[in-house]
């Protein structure tokens, strides 16, 4: 009989035990983090649309496929290198990864019209997209609402060993724990209806 209720008393401290830590843990923080985002804020621009505005026609699969000139803020001092993803994550079947991009150096500010055809700067690495292809892939949603899409940068304190086979997982492991800085560019878009 004692030895059954030693049991029910630790079973009793442990659920309150666990309560407290629960209780501890709500204080209006996220539970589980993005490793991807716990650096500081970094703004992002585009001459060719605004934050929330549709993305020209010409910078989709509908269009002529090319990557829009992009911007962004200074980075952190201790910045050895930039990434930047482009996601849409209002796909069918989930998250659809557009452009994958690392090993930017950390001088580089923006990015042209066309970058990822050939005008990245020396040591850029452009990664396999959802598509199956390396390089930008343009919004090209199905019929229906618009699509958001991200174009996110990240401010890295290394170098990433990765190569063009790398994809949206790949990126986001080799960064955890090495970003100091992200920000965002949202822009819609919505398919033509031809």
């Amino acid at each position: 009989m004692r030895q059954s209720r030693q049991v029910w008393l630790v079973a009793c401290a442990v659920v309150v035990g666990g309560f407290l830590v629960l209780a501890g843990c709500a204080g209006g923080k996220k539970e589980v983090e993005d490793p991807t985002t716990q650096g500081a804020k970094l703004s992002v621009s585009s001459s060719a649309f605004n934050e929330g505005e549709s993305i020209p026609r010409k910078y989709t699969g509908e269009g002529d496929d090319v990557s829009p000139p992009l911007k962004w803020g200074s980075l952190p001092a201790k910045t050895e290198s930039v990434a930047l993803l482009v996601e849409d994550p209002d796909a069918p079947k989930g998250t659809f990864t557009h452009w994958v991009l690392f090993n930017l150096p950390a001088s580089t500010r923006d990015l042209p019209e066309t970058a990822s055809g050939g005008k990245l700067p020396k040591g850029a690495v452009q990664g396999t997209n959802d598509f199956g292809k390396t390089g930008y892939g343009g919004p090209k949603p199905p019929k229906g609402k618009a699509h958001r899409y991200y174009f996110k940068v990240f401010a890295l304190d290394k170098k990433l060993d990765l190569d063009a086979k790398a994809r949206r997982a790949d990126l986001d492991s080799a960064m955890r724990g090495h970003v100091l800085a992200e920000g965002a560019l949202m822009g819609t878009y919505q398919h033509a209806g031809k």
